[in-house]
């Protein structure tokens, strides 16, 4: 995975990279195995824990361009 988007599913992203579980954890994801969450996009998931989405992917894909 080279770039994550905000409509792609945080199932999909851990799927792709586990290393990314923290950055959805810090923002208050602790149950990152449901089926609810791992279904939910990036978006939907920071519009929920009161997080900025796209700064949420632009940390993330800073972190995999590493």
């Amino acid at each position: 995975m080279t770039q994550i988007t905000k409509d792609m599913t945080v199932g999909d992203i851990l799927d792709a990279n586990r290393e990314t579980a923290p950055f959805f954890l810090e923002m208050g994801m602790h149950c990152l195995g449901c089926p609810a969450s791992r279904g939910e996009t990036v978006e939907e998931a920071c519009a929920v824990h009161g997080v900025d989405a796209d700064e949420l992917v632009k940390r993330i894909n800073e972190f995999l361009a590493k």
